[in-house]
């Protein structure tokens, strides 16, 4: 399935695009799996300037979804492990199904190959209402790692 009416495209948050992007709602069947986007734009903010990477998700002139990056992040807190990944991916309801998640995680993919990174992680709610099956569907291979209640997995780039 490929993106309806153009090339989609990833902008920053601006105070000019803030409302579209906080107004992306997923299906309720999957709020319990990803957070709002709001409450992603509040973690971007509170973390050091340069681990979050949010950006607006646009076809033509529609929002059609947000995703948010983290870069070079001390997974364990102690140091001894840097990871970047996709942290966060919200697909607007009635847009799913349409290219438009693929295409995040191949945007994401792309930033941190210029940035040198070799592998993408992600973590995710597991169980049949869980988004495993399209990141298993992208390559992502479990790690065999938790992360809270999340399963880890990992993208070789």
């Amino acid at each position: 399935m490929t993106p309806t009416t153009s090339t989609p495209r990833l902008e920053k948050i601006t105070p000019g695009n803030f409302e579209a992007a906080t107004g992306i709602r997923v299906r309720p069947d999957q709020e319990h799996a990803v957070s709002p986007v709001v409450e992603s734009l509040a973690e971007a903010y509170v973390h050091p300037e340069g681990v979050a990477w949010p950006r607006l998700i646009v076809d033509g002139d529609r929002p059609v979804g947000f995703l948010m990056a983290f870069l070079d992040i001390d997974w364990h807190g102690d140091g001894s492990l840097r990871r970047s990944g996709l942290w966060r991916l919200n697909i607007a309801a009635g847009e799913q199904g349409r290219g438009y998640g693929r295409f995040a995680v191949g945007s994401v993919a792309t930033e941190l190959r210029r940035r040198g990174v070799t592998e993408l992680y992600v973590t995710l709610h597991p169980g049949p209402d869980g988004p495993e099956g399209f990141y298993t569907g992208l390559g992502f291979k479990p790690t065999g790692e938790t992360s809270g209640d999340q399963t880890v997995g990992v993208l070789e780039l």
